[in-house]
């Protein structure tokens, strides 16, 4: 038995790293459902424990994809570590004390309760910006310890349940995605997949690229621009029209990646890289 736990103990270790785009996959969901100050890293280190915690309890003879059996831990790990932050962090409540005094003394003036953009010229800051803040306090003190008498974080960070034509479409969208991933010129692959799909430092990439970091941060705004021209081909032409490639090399160069991305697969070459849940297939 002692002979077979380092083997045990290497596959553990490999099911973990090829799994950890899994975790940045559901940090990010989770992300755009939470407060702006809610800090990635935190999530992130999080989602990895739960992770490596997954790995070492699943037992692959009960027939559940390591992906599924692990996502739901790591998304009960990502909520266990939202319950335990302090959502009204020391930034959002200076904003919210000096847009509470900035209304209390346009109030005092006028006689009135200002309007959002007398408030905002009396700040120095956009409307935008008092609307974003009011929103960060809202989100924060529902999501306070207090206020989980009322609601949870379980049922406001929810995973709704699509539908099954819209879990089609999404995994359609994902397959496309990585079709045009792969399609990208080498650089651009390299710094997407790197930064985006294995969560690398940037400096990790600059220096395997041989580049600087700056150089790095124009590779994936180009890379980004390309997707999502090329997404937009295939899936929204009404959107892609709106922005079509201008006459030249530039040009061409765009419609031939255009086409290689729809010649990389089929509908159902793209769908079989989602499982029926629409969770990413890695090896396990």
């Amino acid at each position: 038995m002692s002979a077979l736990t380092p083997a045990i103990e290497r596959r553990g270790e490999d099911i973990v790293r090829a799994n950890m785009p899994l975790v940045g996959h559901l940090v990010r969901e989770m992300l755009a459902r939470v407060p702006s100050h809610v800090n990635r890293d935190d999530l992130l280190s999080a989602g990895y424990a739960a992770l490596v915690a997954a790995a070492r309890g699943f037992d692959p003879e009960r027939g559940v994809p390591f992906p599924r059996f692990a996502a739901a831990r790591v998304r009960g790990a990502l909520l266990d570590e939202l319950r335990g932050l302090d959502w009204a962090s020391r930034s959002v409540r200076q904003r919210a004390r000096r847009t509470d005094s900035a209304r209390e003394e346009l109030m005092a003036t006028l006689g009135r309760t200002p309007t959002v953009q007398e408030v905002a010229d009396k700040l120095g800051c956009t409307v935008e910006d008092i609307e974003h803040g009011e929103g960060d306090v809202h989100r924060a003190t529902v999501f306070s310890l207090q206020g989980f008498a009322t609601a949870t974080a379980d049922d406001i960070v929810t995973e709704p349940g699509a539908g099954p034509e819209e879990m089609l479409l999404r995994r359609e969208r994902f397959g496309y995605l990585r079709h045009a991933v792969d399609s990208l010129p080498e650089r651009l692959r390299v710094v997407v997949r790197g930064y985006f799909f294995d969560e690398r430092p940037m400096a990790q990439i600059a220096a395997e690229l041989g580049v600087s970091e700056s150089r790095v941060s124009q590779l994936r705004a180009e890379a980004l621009v390309l997707l999502r021209d090329g997404m937009n081909t295939h899936l929204d032409p009404a959107l892609a029209a709106e922005n079509p490639p201008k006459d030249g090399c530039v040009a061409r160069r765009r419609t031939a990646y255009y086409d290689k991305i729809a010649s990389r697969g089929t509908l159902q070459s793209r769908l079989a890289m989602t499982g029926p849940d629409g969770l990413p297939l890695v090896a396990a």
